[in-house]
């Protein structure tokens, strides 16, 4: 839960694509879609080493600056967010 208790929150999924998981993630719709993407990957991919390497895709178009907060992104209530590795990654 990315958001305080009482304030506007939104309910959102950030999915993995590779993982083939998601998480649901509660947010304040000011949380910047970095921290939210950080927060994913802590439990979708902990073994990521640079957040860098994973795009993070809102309709299917990347969202470039993942500074800007999840409502200046457009992101709403019921949203999935959509990560997915940059380069192909190879099978352990």
């Amino acid at each position: 839960m990315l958001a305080p208790t009482g304030g506007a929150v939104i309910t959102i999924r950030v999915q993995l694509l590779e993982a083939w998981d998601a998480v649901k993630v509660i947010a304040d719709p000011s949380t910047s879609v970095a921290t939210v993407k950080a927060r994913a990957l802590a439990v979708l991919a902990p073994d990521v080493p640079l957040p860098g390497d994973v795009v993070t895709k809102l309709g299917g178009f990347e969202i470039r600056d993942e500074a800007k907060s999840l409502h200046d992104a457009g992101v709403q209530d019921g949203s999935t967010l959509l990560l997915h590795f940059r380069r192909r990654q190879p099978i352990k």
